[in-house]
């Protein structure tokens, strides 16, 4: 008897195939989780602390070591700072397209390494540095060519970050369902709030132990503990790659976006059809770029819905079709939600080009008053930030456990407030904090102007450096508010797909920010005279940096009024949750999932 088994029984290529992708996705379920979370955040906190720890008192090393003018040295770390906020726009990119996000953080952590050793090499050099000026009188400034060792190292350090800052975050809430991260149904925090709580920790512990070596030990040790902390980052992340979930990048979002608009405007003279029912649908073609559900039709922007008209001369039977003349109603909402976010996006540049500078001309402010815990210690100038960075850690705390429950009772909202009600509280406590940073620049000089020391920029002035603490616990509220919602707010309103990119959108901001605020810098350096001007290059003394404060203070009270019209008009994104059936070849199951209509229906900015 033939045991050979039945035609009937043999798998065919698509039941295989359908197999492979069941067993792919039960070991999808078993990667990520909790379990990964020591790994993904011992590479961000040792990431974190070193890049503070290199980053926070840079304007000591180029002022002090390098002998830079203070508004060159100011503009050269803002210059670089906003290269190192574009290129994560880069890195979420190539993440979303190809590569991946875990090979764009390791490869990115790579580079930045590259950096740290490169400028420790330089403070450790003496060839690299000019010679030492204490006075700050008539220095020799750095050369050229240790210039250059500073930039390349500065440029070493912005690429790697591209690769870093948009996918560690996104990778991180990747571990988890989406439901989780944002709602926290099932984690009693918010995990952007853990993030940020997290991150804090790092930035503290680098603002008290590696800014006081550079300021006591030396700046070799100083930019060394970085550069290690940096290597165990890296191993740390790639320990863990065998339990992380590693999401395949769903292609070139951009060449995605840019398909609509072509084929929008190809049927142009189209005419789309009232029931958006008609318009095209692929479950199938949009599955890898929508894990957790399709977008639902709205009626914003209704001339791109004419990319998604079936023409006659089009056959829908073709899997898939050109997509460059028809595309998807759920690749059409893609790109309708990100030019709803926009307008949103946009608001953070003013924001970040008001606060740019700030962070240089206080210490430098620092530097002049009396920064004496006892008499044999001082606390570094740099060091000051930590007062901000315990405000935004209890802040995270006390937002959770008082500020949520509190608001609930009086908005009925499960976060208390949304993320645009939250970020717009930021926005008012940041423009708080810059006024209350003019008056005690006024209070500083004032002081000095009364035992005579306005003309000697080294000389210390007899008022204490906690005068400036207030400024730094109002911007660390602000930070809880206004930074945190930002993040939550691009992470969730999205397309899952384009979260990297959405990511780099929130350091795009901040590079575009830079680069405003350096050009605000320097007019305002160029046009306020020689005699009186704003912001001189060596005795702060002399300068109206208050005047600086006030202005900036005006910019951001008009990008608070641009704020509050973009979020009262902003449109939360609807998602659909199929949930099919099969009966007899049949669909005959639909879920519309609560979270999207209700955000969508009920939501207001």
């Amino acid at each position: 008897m033939d045991n050979k088994p039945a035609p009937m029984d043999l798998p065919t290529p698509n039941k295989l195939v359908e197999e492979e992708d069941d067993d792919s996705m039960l070991n999808n379920k078993k990667l990520g989780g909790i379990k990964t979370m020591p790994f993904i955040l011992a590479n961000e906190i040792c990431d974190r602390f070193a890049s503070s720890g290199f980053h926070s008192n840079m304007i000591t090393y180029l002022t002090q070591e390098l002998n830079m003018p203070l508004v060159q040295a100011s503009n050269t770390l803002t210059n670089f700072g906003g290269t190192a906020s574009f290129t994560p726009l880069i890195g979420a990119l190539i993440a979303d397209s190809f590569a991946g996000r875990f090979w764009a953080i390791t490869v990115g952590s790579i580079i930045y390494e590259l950096g740290l050793v490169s400028i420790t090499l330089s403070a450790v050099l003496p060839s690299l540095r000019p010679p030492p000026c204490p006075t700050q009188q008539n220095c020799q400034e750095a050369s050229t060519f240790q210039l250059w060792i500073l930039y390349i190292s500065l440029l070493l350090t912005s690429l790697g970050t591209g690769g870093i800052r948009p996918c560690v975050v996104t990778f991180a809430a990747d571990q988890f369902g989406s439901d989780k991260v944002i709602t926290g149904r099932s984690k009693k925090w918010n995990f952007f709030n853990w993030y940020y709580f997290s991150m804090g920790l790092a930035t503290l512990t680098a603002l008290t132990v590696v800014v006081y070596v550079q300021e006591n030990v030396g700046w070799g040790w100083g930019l060394g503990i970085p550069t290690i902390a940096m290597i165990v980052s890296i191993i740390a992340f790639v320990m863990g790659s065998p339990l992380y979930k590693k999401i395949e990048p769903g292609g070139s979002p951009l060449i995605r976006l840019a398909q609509v608009i072509v084929a929008a405007f190809k049927k142009r003279k189209e005419t789309a059809p009232e029931n958006p029912k008609l318009l095209y649908q692929n479950k199938e073609l949009d599955a890898a770029i929508s894990l957790h559900g399709r977008l639902v039709h709205t009626d914003q922007y209704k001339w791109l819905d004419k990319a998604a008209v079936v023409t006659e001369s089009e056959s829908v039977s073709s899997n898939p079709p050109n997509l460059w003349r028809l595309v998807t109603v759920h690749r059409v909402e893609e790109l309708k939600t990100i030019i709803r976010m926009l307008p949103i996006w946009a608001a953070g540049i003013l924001l970040v080009t008001s606060s740019s500078h700030l962070h240089s001309f206080v210490i430098q402010q620092a530097r002049t008053m009396d920064r004496h815990l006892s008499k044999s210690f001082e606390i570094p100038p740099a060091s000051l930030s930590i007062f901000g960075i315990l405000t935004t850690l209890s802040g995270l705390v006390l937002y959770e456990r008082l500020f949520v429950p509190l608001a609930r009772r009086f908005t009925g909202q499960p976060s208390g407030v949304t993320c645009l009600q939250r970020m717009g509280i930021g926005f008012v406590i940041n423009i708080v904090a810059t006024i209350v940073s003019s008056f005690i620049e006024i209070k500083r000089k004032s002081v000095a102007a009364h035992h005579n020391l306005l003309d000697d920029p080294k000389a210390i002035v007899p008022i204490s450096v906690f005068w400036l603490v207030p400024q730094f616990c109002l911007h660390g509220i602000a930070e809880v508010f206004m930074s945190v919602g930002h993040l939550e707010f691009l992470y969730d309103q999205s397309p899952e797909s384009m979260r990297s990119t959405a990511a780099a959108l929130y350091w795009t901001a901040i590079s575009m920010g830079n680069y405003i605020g350096t050009l605000l810098v320097s007019l305002v350096h160029k046009y306020t005279g020689e005699n009186s001007n704003w912001l001189p290059d060596r005795n702060l003394n002399r300068g109206k940096l208050e005047y600086y404060y006030w202005l900036v203070s005006g910019i951001q009270v008009l990008n608070l009024i641009y704020y509050i019209i973009c979020a009262y008009l902003y449109t939360y994104k609807p998602i659909e949750e199929v949930k099919e059936e099969e009966e007899d070849g049949e669909f005959n199951g639909k879920k519309i999932s609560e979270k999207g209509v209700e955000l969508a229906r009920n939501e207001t900015a």
